[in-house]
Formats: C-alpha cells, structure tokens, sequence
C-alpha cells in the first residue's frame, strides 16, 4: 500500500536526520509518485501526537512540512503520556501509546505485547485509562 510505503520513506529519512524532517510536500510527492493529498493523509495520521511527533508546516510556494520527534526523559515522557490519557481512552488509541513506548525502547516488544493483551480485554474505556495511567507509572524509575 502506497500509505505504508511513504510511511517507511518519511521514518528511515526522520531517522537518518536525526528526529527533525523538513519536506516539500509537492515535491516529496513527485519523488514518491503519489498525490500531494496522500502526504497529507499519512502524515496526519501516522505522524500523530499520540506517537510523539509535532507537526509543523506552512503554506504557498516556499512552504514545507516539518515532522519532529519528540525526544525527552523516559520519566518525563511517561508523565506526558499520563497526562494525556484522560478520563477515557479506547482500545485503538491504548494500543498506540503503548506501540509507541516500544519503539522508544521505553518497554520491550513483550512487555508491549502483555499490556497491549491486557488493553484488549477491558471493555470500558474509563477502566481502561485507569488501568494504562497505572501501568505508565510501573514504567517510570
């Protein structure tokens, strides 16, 4: 799916710029050979807040996208992520945070599978907060 693969492109580049990417939209899209749409589309999607990234961009004909991964303390992250769970969460979004706690290499990819197993059997989203705020705490030094 083209979506992926622009995904992988936009990762392996943010990764060899070292967490800060600055793109052409348009032009990003003639290299890839897609619509510039479709940039737009994954990036607003796979490129969320949820998995640690700050998007900025600006319009017209000097315009770019910026794509910035946030990197700060593990504890601090935890309490940022606390933080913005809320009162309720769906089991989507559960998964996603905890992903992205993964790929911080804040928990093992078992450690991610055992609590994504766990989000999974909690039918109320209320209850699932809760229980994801507590395990971001049994995660914190």
């Amino acid at each position: 799916m083209i979506s992926d693969e622009i995904e992988k492109i936009l990762m392996r580049m943010l990764s060899e710029e070292g967490g800060r990417l600055v793109i052409k939209r348009n032009e990003f899209a003639d290299k890839v050979g897609c619509v510039p749409s479709q940039i737009n589309y994954v990036i607003t999607s796979r490129f969320t807040p949820e998995k640690g990234y700050v998007i900025e961009s600006r319009r017209g004909g000097g315009g770019y996208i910026m794509i910035t991964r946030k990197m700060i303390h593990k504890n601090e992250y935890l309490m940022h992520m606390f933080c913005s769970v809320g009162d309720e969460i769906d089991s989507k979004t559960s998964k996603l945070y905890i992903q992205d706690l993964s790929e911080r290499k804040i928990i093992t990819k078992r450690e991610e599978a055992a609590v994504k197993a766990v989000m999974s059997l909690i039918n109320d989203d209320k209850t699932r907060a809760d229980a994801l705020k507590k395990v971001l705490l049994a995660f914190a030094d």
